[in-house]
């Protein structure tokens, strides 16, 4: 096993567990109130879920749309981010552009899916290359429990390799 995998495997297993809980808490601290949580994640593909509930409804009783936009960016950043820690190289990473299309009101447990995993590995590695900043847009799309897509969301990244003076 290369050591690249070994790293994605590292990063796998710390986002499944508890560590990631406390990692939100103090860093992502909506993301935590909200019960964002990663329910899979591989090379290709990430899975988020945020509930319905108290703390993230708004007054027409389904999620608020900030909530579902939180959901729709962490299951596209945490495959950003496996793919940046992979790399032995400090990479920055930045949201520049989100669109969204909101299909019906949620009202259930939301799955959010992205499925871009490779194409950001690509273009990671394209910026390493380059040493340019490298674009790409990333679609997430959120489904229900009964699995009617409720909102489909295009976030598009950022990735530039951060250059170390001496």
């Amino acid at each position: 096993m290369d050591i690249e995998s070994k790293r994605i495997k590292k990063f796998i297993k710390k986002v499944k567990g508890w560590k990631f809980l406390v990692f939100l808490f103090f860093k992502l601290p909506m993301a935590f109130i909200a019960g964002l949580r990663i329910k899979e994640i591989s090379f290709e593909k990430a899975i988020v879920t945020t509930p319905f509930s108290f703390w993230n409804k708004n007054p027409f009783k389904s999620i608020y749309f900030a909530v579902l936009s939180m959901a729709a960016e962490l299951s596209t950043g945490i495959l950003a981010l496996m793919h940046v820690d992979k790399k032995n190289t400090k990479i920055s990473m930045l949201v520049v552009k989100m669109e969204s299309k909101f299909y019906k009101k949620a009202t259930t447990k939301i799955k959010f899916i992205c499925e871009n995993g490779n194409q950001i590995s690509d273009v990671i590695n394209k910026s390493l290359k380059s040493g340019e900043g490298e674009i790409i847009m990333t679609k997430s799309k959120g489904y229900d429990e009964n699995g009617i897509c409720v909102a489909e969301f295009n976030i598009t990244w950022s990735f530039k390799a951060k250059i170390t003076k001496i």
